[in-house]
């Protein structure tokens, strides 16, 4: 990555972090995509039960892999191949009562604002409420000005891309698999449901999102 972004990302993720902070979260920044690795390990306690949630962000951090290899750890992975879709529901259910939710977030503002779409709702489900830690790896390229940005990032990058992914293994028949562009569709398969913005946490320091100076994620 070009330097001089990287120094710009590094001093826009010192804002981010501030205004988390005065809104009850945690953050910190990691220029690579190793350091973020390795800040999400140190997050992670020894004996932890881990809930996992949908992101390619932490798949393509190789996390899963290396969490498994922590002593003790346990993940709750509704993805396990051969599951039944009452099986995967269990797992998921039975995550609210985790130590720890790892995922993503699809936006995040300049001031300290997550916001997400979601289709079942089993990601922002628990980042709201369960688990006792909630730990979302973000790369900058999600970071954006105000609220309005973050809708507009969600519908133009972050939908299209996940319906996509998703288009297989659903049997999904959206329209912006076809041409890239939401179209704010009623489709029986849409999986954009639900809006949720965290403005803040109850429980103090209870989300931690760990900024990534390295694009990552859609």
């Amino acid at each position: 990555m070009y330097a001089p972004l990287l120094e710009q990302r590094g001093k826009q993720a010192a804002h981010v972090i501030k205004q988390l902070g005065h809104r009850r979260m945690a953050g910190s920044y990691c220029a690579t995509v190793q350091e973020a690795k390795e800040e999400v390990l140190r997050l992670i306690p020894d004996g932890a039960t881990v809930l996992r949630c949908g992101s390619e962000t932490v798949v393509g951090l190789g996390l899963w892999d290396a969490i498994a290899a922590k002593p003790g750890a346990s993940i709750l992975n509704p993805y396990t191949p051969g599951l039944t879709p009452a099986e995967a529901l269990d797992i998921r259910r039975r995550g609210f009562s985790a130590d720890v939710l790892l995922t993503s977030s699809n936006a995040l503002t300049l001031d300290g604002r997550l916001v997400n779409l979601d289709g079942a709702c089993s990601r922002v489900a628990p980042m709201l409420f369960g688990p006792s830690k909630v730990v979302l790896v973000v790369g900058m390229n999600k970071v954006v000005g105000d609220l309005e940005a973050a809708y507009a990032r969600v519908r133009t990058v972050a939908a299209p891309a996940n319906n996509a992914r998703l288009a297989g293994p659903l049997g999904l028949k959206n329209p912006c698999i076809e041409d890239g562009r939401c179209h704010n569709c009623r489709s029986e398969t849409r999986i954009c449901n639900a809006w949720v913005v965290i403005e803040g946490s109850t429980v103090k320091d209870r989300i931690h999102v760990v900024l990534v100076g390295e694009d990552l994620g859609y």
